[in-house]
């Protein structure tokens, strides 16, 4: 059985798109965590390193044209695995940048190969559900997880040994290296069914093949679900800490907790989260899930205090952390112009909702704010009233509990 099992041509797909997600949140917190090294080689101001940052949220909300026209020129296969090779020479050229304007071409060009990435593993894991009949989506999002975490540790370990960002890039590109070369054989071939098929609901003649044609409804509401779920999973990164000190009145110690709670529930809730796929479906996942971050949080801040703040924020967690991986694999079904503008639409979500957090906090408090991401929340449960989403899959004996 055990031998059988190593030869499970859906455990060998598995693995080998997790080192994918695992390849992008490896690479995002590796540069990430040398923010501040970058910012004194490169004598930056602050202003400049927002702009920085910036500069790759843009290059990943613009690259929808890019990719769609990638993703049917490539395919997911040979697009995931150019783009996380382009991934990993970035962080090299991120280490060599002179000047500032380099280092804003480099991050926007990391930008527009996150977009790629982010499409091209996410229809490889829908088209290995699609395939083998077994949910694997909400593992693979923990995988991305995963990666940040190990990127963390390395970026520590660099530091303490060596100040040099060159030196520390260069062992991460080594490791992204070595997993893509891991993912190569296991990659599957081609895309979801769906992807060969004609959209649901085409918008216009297509003489001469497949192209590019206004979104069919049901993939506006997928939009619309994956901008308010990025919404709110951004803002509890950015602003729980935030809260739990201004707002409830926290010590300097417990503050850091909100996005350990947050993190930590998201994960565990991935783990477990194909399990509840094959028992409730996607859409149920969904419409409890979010319901109960929404008004978990929302209890949470009307009680006020630290516990329940706390408590509020790990229901956020749990509800929200399957939201993603559940609509990434129905908009994969749509074919990959769906599956591109839902990835773009939760760039777009990622990036504005920190911002108007802020900007909502600063007219009234941290308390409106926090409210404005519990409705984001409930706004995802009323729209996936709107999707039609598949039959759960078969639960097969183990899946609910090993990765």
């Amino acid at each position: 059985m055990r031998v059988s099992r190593l030869h499970d041509p859906f455990l060998r797909g598995q693995l080998a798109i997790a080192a994918l997600f695992l390849s992008l949140g490896f690479q995002y917190a590796t540069w990430a965590a040398r923010i501040p090294a970058v910012k004194a080689d490169l004598d930056l101001s602050a202003a400049e390193v927002g702009v920085l940052l910036m500069a790759a949220g843009v290059g990943a909300a613009v690259s929808f044209p890019v990719v769609a026209w990638l993703m049917r020129r490539l395919g997911s296969r040979r697009l995931a695995l150019v783009s996380q090779l382009g991934l990993a020479l970035l962080l090299l050229a991120l280490a060599a940048a002179p000047d500032y304007p380099t280092a804003l071409v480099v991050m926007c060009a990391d930008g527009v190969l996150v977009g790629c990435l982010n499409v091209a593993m996410n229809a490889q894991g829908a088209a290995l559900e699609t395939r083998h009949e077994r949910n694997t989506m909400a593992k693979l999002h923990a995988t991305f997880s995963a990666g940040s975490l190990l990127a963390a540790l390395l970026a520590s370990g660099m530091t303490a040994a060596t100040g040099s960002v060159a030196a520390h890039f260069g062992v991460a590109a080594a490791l992204l290296a070595v997993l893509g070369v891991s993912a190569r054989t296991g990659l599957l071939d081609e895309d979801a069914p769906a992807d060969r098929a004609e959209p649901e609901t085409p918008a216009g003649p297509k003489p001469g093949g497949r192209r590019w044609t206004v979104p069919s409804r049901l993939t506006l509401w997928m939009c619309c679900a994956m901008v308010f779920g990025t919404v709110a999973e951004g803002a509890m990164n950015d602003w729980s800490a935030l809260y739990l000190k201004d707002v409830a009145e926290a010590s300097a110690q417990l503050a850091p907790l909100g996005i350990a709670v947050v993190s930590g529930m998201m994960v565990v809730a991935r783990l477990f989260a194909d399990g509840w796929r094959g028992r409730w479906g996607d859409g149920r996942v969904v419409l409890l899930g979010s319901a109960v971050a929404g008004t978990g949080l929302a209890v949470a801040l009307v009680s006020g205090g630290v516990a329940p703040a706390l408590a509020g924020f790990a229901c956020m967690g749990l509800g929200i952390a399957a939201v993603t991986p559940c609509v990434y694999a129905a908009a994969a079904r749509q074919g990959s112009d769906a599956l591109t503008l839902v990835a773009a639409m939760g760039t777009t979500g990622l990036l504005a909702g920190p911002p108007l957090i802020g900007f909502i906090a600063g007219a009234s408090d941290l308390s409106w704010g926090m409210g404005a991401v519990a409705a984001s929340a409930v706004a995802v449960a009323l729209c996936s009233t709107r999707i039609r989403w598949t039959a759960p899959a078969p639960v097969v004996p183990g899946e609910a509990s090993h990765a």
